[in-house]
């Protein structure tokens, strides 16, 4: 079992700490030499005091044809840690619209009209497929998880100036049927990732079943709430205390338990 410590990108809307990540714009070099090599997923704290550019991620196949082979696209999905009581979302679209419809509504500053705003509260999850437009709002925490990519097309940033990427970010849009955004359901599956929320009151113990040595076997483990709890491997007599926003390793072959009162997040890679 290993505690992941976080690296930290600052950003011009707030901050973003790497949980959990082996991708080479941010790799944990211990979490990456402990699961045999590059992990599938990539984890994140993003922390939002202002409102994120619009913006719209390549699914797998758009981002080899855009950027080259051995590029991923990145699906995501995100659980919300906290949230003021105005606080909003982008969420695709509100409407079925052409590129030129888009590209015209960008050039003249107008895309506001064009994209689906949504309140969301803490405890609430959101499933965000490859080619959803997308922004987080201002006041917002939240977990991200999503495939280990780095590929973002900003198409809209509020007047801020930084480059924006309208010709790739046009081509991937997809306009499909999202998923209602609802309080976390306590298990969900997404394309790439399959996310179980554990409530422990006592003890809880997991075995990290898989071949060692294979990344896509591990299992996070990222510490939602706790109170007095600790945890601790079947090798250890004494547990270690855990606190919220940490997130663990546990490795293929391992078994941990947790003793106490926590609610937790199972994170797996969906095989």
């Amino acid at each position: 079992m290993l505690k992941l410590y976080p690296i930290e990108a600052n950003r011009i809307w707030g901050y973003e700490l790497w949980i959990a990540s082996t991708h080479e714009n941010g790799c944990q070099k211990d979490f990456e030499q402990s699961c045999g090599g590059k992990y599938p997923l990539l984890v994140k704290i993003i922390q939002a005091n202002d409102t994120l550019s619009i913006q719209v991620h390549p699914d797998d196949d758009w981002a080899v044809k855009l950027e080259g082979p051995g590029n991923c696209g990145k699906s995501e999905c995100w659980y919300i840690l906290d949230a003021s009581p105005d606080s909003k979302l982008v969420y695709g679209l509100n409407g079925n619209y052409s590129k030129e419809e888009l590209a015209a509504a960008i050039q003249d500053t107008k895309l506001e009209k064009y994209l689906n705003f949504v309140s969301v509260k803490k405890g609430d999850f959101v499933n965000i497929p490859a080619g959803t437009v997308h922004a987080i709002g201002e006041k917002l925490r939240l977990l991200e998880i999503q495939q280990s990519c780095d590929l973002t097309y900003r198409l809209y940033d509020w007047g801020r100036g930084r480059e924006v990427h309208i010709e790739k970010g046009l081509q991937v849009i997809k306009n499909d049927v999202l998923s209602e955004i609802k309080t976390f359901p306590g298990q969900f599956e997404t394309s790439f990732a399959t996310l179980d929320e554990i409530k422990v009151k006592g003890g809880w113990s997991m075995f990290c079943s898989g071949k060692k040595d294979n990344p896509a076997a591990v299992k996070l483990i990222y510490i939602l709430e706790a109170d007095k709890a600790v945890i601790r491997t079947s090798e250890e007599k004494v547990g270690k205390a855990i606190k919220a926003e940490e997130i663990y390793a546990v490795l293929p072959g391992e078994k941990i338990t947790i003793e106490g009162s926590a609610t937790v997040l199972k994170i797996s890679v969906k095989s």
